[in-house]
């Protein structure tokens, strides 16, 4: 009896099972055979929404060599028929969910050689409670250390490695990300959007700790350039205070006539009125260096500044963290996406 030659155009290995040997003929002239397919075939993934996406996998039988004048292939029943069969048929569903499908007739052109094809969609939903649980919560788990780790002090270097450790668990979670994430994506993944987000943010806010501690730094620098200002200048008044002009002026008394006195009493009345404008002449010029660094020489001034500038980037940062949560959240559609009020095979 001639059996047509119907192929499966998405299967990739050829079936393995054993073929069925008997057939049914019945008395109208129809001939029934039945025969169970262990089907391995492709199908476009589109993970986007990966781990909420909805994928859609078609079967196609058609014939090899026969056009559609030839052989003419129709589907026995409708798609609510067949989703209804399809659900009493399986016994075990693992990572998808099946949510229905739909059956479709149509002629195709390969070569102007017209043939006729039965298209059956399988419409699924992959579980995502695994993928909540094993990645996108301890990843928000470490950006919530993060955030916390604000409430650590500067003053050691604590926060730093702290910092430091949590952005390698992130690293460490996009290296698992890479294992299981499917690679025949045209988009990219909001899962992977999500986690480069998110260390993007941590090594900002990673950045923002050594830029403060730098400051800090700094102010104690400049409390030890004061310190030594202050031993210099005790030095210098100490050793000017060894030579008194009492001596020198003893020394002119000895050995000059009563005129020249009188002149060296004028000298030293003129050098007298040229120090005080050589002092006015040096305060005027310093005042405008001296002016600028007045706030910088305060002791604590650079740590007052980290402070204002860790209290103002603290609020940024929790302000871009719960837009970019927002945004990611709002595009992975998680009511839609998690399929409530949707109605699957109960198994």
């Amino acid at each position: 009896m001639w059996k047509p030659d119907i192929n499966i155009e998405e299967m990739t290995e050829r079936d393995k099972t054993t073929p069925a040997p008997f057939m049914t003929v019945n008395y109208d002239g129809m001939v029934e055979l039945r025969n169970d397919l262990v089907v391995v075939s492709t199908c476009r993934m589109r993970v986007y929404q990966f781990p909420f996406d909805k994928q859609s996998c078609t079967l196609s039988f058609k014939s090899v060599i026969y056009s559609d004048e030839e052989i003419w292939l129709y589907a026995i029943t409708n798609s609510s028929k067949i989703t209804e069969w399809s659900c009493q048929a399986m016994r075990t569903q693992y990572e998808w969910l099946f949510i229905n499908m739909t059956v479709t007739r149509k002629t195709v052109n390969y070569f102007n050689f017209n043939q006729s094809m039965i298209v059956y969609t399988i419409t699924m939903r992959r579980r995502s409670a695994l993928y909540i649980i094993n990645f996108i919560l301890p990843v928000l788990f470490f950006l919530g250390l993060d955030l916390a780790s604000f409430l650590i002090s500067h003053s050691g270097g604590e926060k730093l490695s702290f910092k430091v450790t949590v952005l390698l668990a992130v690293t460490v979670m996009q290296l698992i990300l890479n294992e299981i994430l499917p690679a025949s994506s045209n988009r990219i993944p909001l899962i992977a959007i999500y986690c480069i987000g998110i260390f993007a943010l941590m090594l900002v806010s990673l950045l923002e700790t050594i830029f403060v501690m730098y400051l800090m730094k700094k102010d104690n620098e400049t409390d030890r350039d004061q310190a030594l200002n202050v031993r210099k200048h005790a030095c210098c008044a100490f050793c000017c205070a060894a030579e008194t002009p009492s001596q020198v002026l003893s020394v002119a008394e000895e050995h000059n006539s009563g005129q020249l006195t009188v002149v060296s009493h004028y000298l030293e009345k003129d050098s007298d009125e040229l120090r005080q404008m050589e002092k006015t002449q040096t305060l005027i010029s310093s005042n405008s260096s001296t002016t600028s660094r007045n706030e910088e020489e305060k002791p604590g001034y650079w740590t007052r500044m980290a402070k204002k500038i860790n209290k103002v980037f603290f609020i940024f940062y929790v302000t871009v963290v719960s837009v970019f949560l927002f945004s990611v959240f709002s595009m992975w559609n998680i009511t839609e996406a998690t399929g409530k009020n949707k109605k699957y095979c109960s198994i």
